[in-house]
């Protein structure tokens, strides 16, 4: 209060009315910056208040349970909600993948020239599917094609085997041998060698 005082000209020291209209209004204007503080910290979202930390979770369609979540929580949430915002590239996506199924158990390809998104999986759980179906359909981009192939777990079995071929050389430096009548070389049969 006495700040505002000090502003005034002297004759309105004096005056009783004016005293009683600088106390009230030092408190309005005490309320005045407190409430333009809040805005300000409302801005942000690890500084808003209850109110604001509500209508974001509403503008985002969060049910929140306040009795279960404290206050950072649900601050923390939101900040998720909003860094899992597009664009996305293929790296994230393919985070999201390993995260959901497992690493190495599917793998994302995006081919350019056919605008197309390939995701190359082998899931066996219908959950983690439908899971795996809407964290893609929410990444991809408009441009894309989503084409889902499935992958089996098979095993591969590599044998090894060496064969030796005759190789008998048909042309002659001299004019003898004519080009395109008979090929440069010719294969006998295969022999294993053990």
């Amino acid at each position: 209060m006495a700040r505002f005082k000090d502003y005034w000209p002297d004759y309105y020291h004096a005056i009783a009315e004016m005293m009683a209209l600088a106390g009230s209004e030092g408190e309005e204007l005490h309320a005045a910056l407190a409430e333009t503080n809040r805005q300000l910290d409302d801005q942000f979202v690890l500084t808003s208040s209850l109110a604001a930390v509500r209508r974001r979770e509403a503008m985002l369609g969060i049910q929140a349970d306040p009795d279960a979540e404290s206050l950072s929580f649900r601050r923390k949430r939101i900040v998720n909600r909003y860094s899992t915002k597009p664009p996305f590239t293929l790296r994230y996506l393919q985070q999201r993948l390993d995260y959901l199924v497992g690493i190495g158990a599917a793998i994302a390809s995006v081919d350019e020239h056919a605008y197309l998104l390939r995701v190359t999986a082998s899931i066996d759980n219908a959950v983690v599917f439908n899971e795996v179906m809407r964290t893609i359909e929410t990444i991809k981009p408009a441009n894309l094609v989503y084409q889902q192939n499935t992958a089996l777990a098979l095993k591969i079995g590599v044998e090894e085997q060496i064969v030796a071929k005759a190789m008998t050389w048909n042309y002659r430096l001299d004019e003898s041998w004519r080009l395109g009548d008979t090929p440069f070389v010719s294969y006998g049969s295969e022999v294993p060698l053990t």
